[in-house]
């Protein structure tokens, strides 16, 4: 991998505090383009972390999770399209930035989830493209938000709202 391909890193502003993650170009070069491309446009700006399972993942990235009228609606939301997954040999571990999805392998679209932990299942079946290198103890504060039942019956619903204010792309050295 070239250094001119990664010297972007995603900073990720949530009302906890801010997550820093690298990204992973050389195994999901196209993942990693939609996902700045997508910050670059503001899309994630004023999301929430609407699914939080204990000692697994936060999910965000949902753009119907900045109407709070919509909650019945939270993990359906997209951007108009669907992007090709990339598997690869990355492991789903603690920190690792992975693309959410329907049972469709390339249905992805801009719901990610940020491990909180290993998940050997998901490896190879889910397009891991990043991981955090500042802001893990802000992912472990927010995986450890109190959760109750969603819509959808699973336990994952923050009992209180955790807004992602704002997902910028900026040069690696800009970062402390």
């Amino acid at each position: 991998m070239t250094p001119s391909n990664n010297n972007e890193v995603a900073v990720i502003k949530t009302s906890e505090g801010e997550m820093v993650a690298e990204f992973w170009p050389d195994v999901a070069p196209n993942t990693v383009e939609n996902f700045k491309k997508l910050a670059r446009q503001g899309f994630f700006d004023g999301t929430a972390f609407h699914r939080i399972v204990k000692g697994f993942m936060i999910q965000g990235g949902d753009p119907n999770t900045k109407d709070l009228n919509k909650e019945s609606s939270y993990g359906t939301g997209g951007p108009g399209y669907k992007i090709k997954a990339e598997f690869n040999e990355k492991l789903h571990e603690k920190g690792v930035l992975s693309m959410a999805r329907s049972a469709d392998p390339d249905s992805a679209g801009s719901q990610f989830f940020i491990m909180l932990g290993r998940s050997p299942h998901l490896d190879r079946q889910y397009t891991a493209f990043g991981k955090l290198i500042k802001g893990e103890d802000v992912l472990t504060n927010i995986g450890d938000t109190p959760v109750e039942r969603g819509p959808g019956g699973e336990n994952s619903k923050p009992t209180k709202r955790i807004t992602v204010e704002s997902v910028k792309i900026v040069p690696r050295d800009q970062v402390k």
